[in-house]
């Protein structure tokens, strides 16, 4: 797998009622993005794609599902691969996957950093009981969302492509949208570009 960009506490946002709001990506300016690809396959061939979402799964929020296709729409226009209906029989099927995970992050602090048995206030320091504890732990719970994007091609029913987007949990949804875009654009740049055939008459 290829990584790119580390996490720097972003946010995403999967809505629940019978909807999902996707990857809502929000909080910071970067995301997680890991992809791979099969390297046999002539990804400059491909021209046509259709968003083709997972059957028996929740409907996408309107304001989710904008975000998502027009990012899409926006970023693999600019390598050459545009959209069309599913019935137009496109060369690539876009199947977006999304969960959820609750997680823990423990953060541990050793004498609170004032040094063994010694705690400062207003009139000077003060000593702890012999067996106090001098290291604490803080657990803090947040939900880690992950965007699977698969890229397959309709011919060979193949999977040719993946990318993954990881981040936490936000309810800010104007962001949300925004990290949509961000991640579908990191997610669509880590795709396999066609290399120059070389000039005739070159060495």
């Amino acid at each position: 797998m290829k990584g790119k960009t580390l996490m720097q506490k972003c946010k995403i946002t999967i809505g629940t009622a019978g909807t999902v709001a996707l990857i809502a990506l929000s909080g910071c300016s970067t995301v997680k993005v890991t992809a791979d690809y099969d390297r046999s396959t002539p990804f400059r061939n491909y021209t046509t794609y259709a968003v083709e979402p997972p059957a028996n799964v929740p409907a996408l929020t309107p304001s989710a599902d904008s975000a998502f296709r027009d990012s899409l729409r926006e970023n693999l226009a600019a390598r050459g691969i545009r959209e069309i209906a599913p019935a137009g029989k496109p060369e690539l099927a876009v199947v977006p996957h999304a969960r959820l995970e609750q997680k823990y992050s423990v953060q541990q602090y050793t004498q609170w950093g004032y040094g063994p048995g010694v705690w400062p206030y207003y009139g000077g320091h003060y000593g702890v009981w012999a067996g106090a504890p001098y290291t604490y732990n803080t657990i803090t719970s947040y939900t880690e969302g992950t965007l699977i994007l698969d890229f397959v091609d309709t011919s060979s029913q193949k999977l040719v492509f993946r990318g993954v987007a990881t981040a936490t949990v936000s309810s800010d949804t104007q962001s949300n949208a925004k990290k949509i875009r961000e991640a579908v654009k990191k997610i669509v740049a880590e795709l396999p570009r066609p290399q120059t055939p070389p000039i005739a008459g070159d060495s």
